[in-house]
């Protein structure tokens, strides 16, 4: 078997089928088609049950994609050891972030970056944290930034710094003037939250409920942004991280007293994949990214 016969197997698999892979691998898909035919009569085995214009790993596909993907890992790997080992500043990084973090820290985090760097290239990937995960456990990224612990064992994480969540209100709200806000004072406002597939959006309720708060929950959205909108046009109050709140103008933030909601953001990374100079010099300067 060859390289680009992996290559074009994973790709299938990760598309769901023949077309979008041959796009993605800019081949045509006689030319794709044939390659896989030609690994499963290496193998022995089907890998993928056609299913009109769809595909579908077979048991054996199964088995044999967790394969491919280490290999062609460890092939990346030796591609970048090897372009950082004859120019380390001309290196790539591949960085993923959620969507409530990226755009907040990103900017000031590659701009400080860049003043040593300036001919690498970072790559950035916003997806939610059970994406990020994944994509750093199999290799797609170097780094991740979360706001939760990891929950793949083959990731190492380091807690970066932790923030406060600051309560969000109309800016002509009754409590926006009020010396001392405590949550029992917005229990009975309806609240604007993050979807739940967003980790800040089941942070904000799990903290509520921990203080006996029971959130009515008017309007939910999927990003921050809105989320600040929505919470200016007077459809309700909601808790939102201080690095989202800094340039905002359109609402009133207050701190809350005691206890305070808080997140931590965290940095992780695989375990055991090799780190070039160029990654260890990011994952040096994240993390004194709580200075910036």
């Amino acid at each position: 078997m060859e390289l680009h016969q992996l290559r074009y197997f994973v790709t299938v698999a990760d598309k769901g089928g023949f077309t979008r892979a041959a796009e993605a691998c800019f081949v045509s898909q006689p030319s794709l088609s044939q390659q896989i035919i030609k690994l499963e009569r290496e193998l022995g085995h089907r890998l993928f049950d056609r299913l009109g214009r769809t595909v579908k790993l077979t048991e054996a596909g199964h088995a044999a994609y967790a394969h491919a993907i280490s290999i062609l890992r460890s092939v990346d790997e030796i591609e970048d050891s090897v372009i950082a080992a004859t120019d380390p500043e001309k290196g790539a990084i591949t960085v993923g972030a959620i969507p409530t973090i990226a755009p907040y820290l990103m900017p000031a985090l590659i701009k400080r970056f860049a003043k040593t760097y300036p001919e690498s290239v970072i790559s950035i990937h916003e997806d939610l944290t059970a994406e990020t995960e994944r994509r750093c456990a199999v290799g797609e990224i170097d780094i991740g930034i979360i706001a939760t612990p990891p929950a793949n064992s083959a990731l190492r994480s380091q807690e970066l710094f932790t923030e406060e969540m600051l309560l969000a209100l109309p800016a002509n709200h009754r409590l926006a003037n009020k010396k001392r806000i405590g949550l029992e004072d917005v229990a009975g406002e309806p609240f604007v939250l993050m979807n739940e597939l967003h980790c800040l959006g089941e942070q904000v309720v799990g903290f509520c409920h921990k203080q006996g708060c029971l959130p009515v929950v008017r309007c939910v959205g999927v990003q921050l942004l809105t989320i600040q909108q929505l919470v200016a046009l007077g459809r309700g109050v909601s808790l939102i991280p201080a690095m989202a709140a800094q340039s905002d103008k359109r609402c009133a933030y207050r701190s809350l007293a005691a206890p305070k909601p808080q997140r931590t953001i965290r940095m992780i990374w695989h375990k055991d994949r090799y780190q070039s100079q160029l990654v260890r010099a990011f994952l040096e300067v994240l993390a004194g990214c709580g200075k910036l």
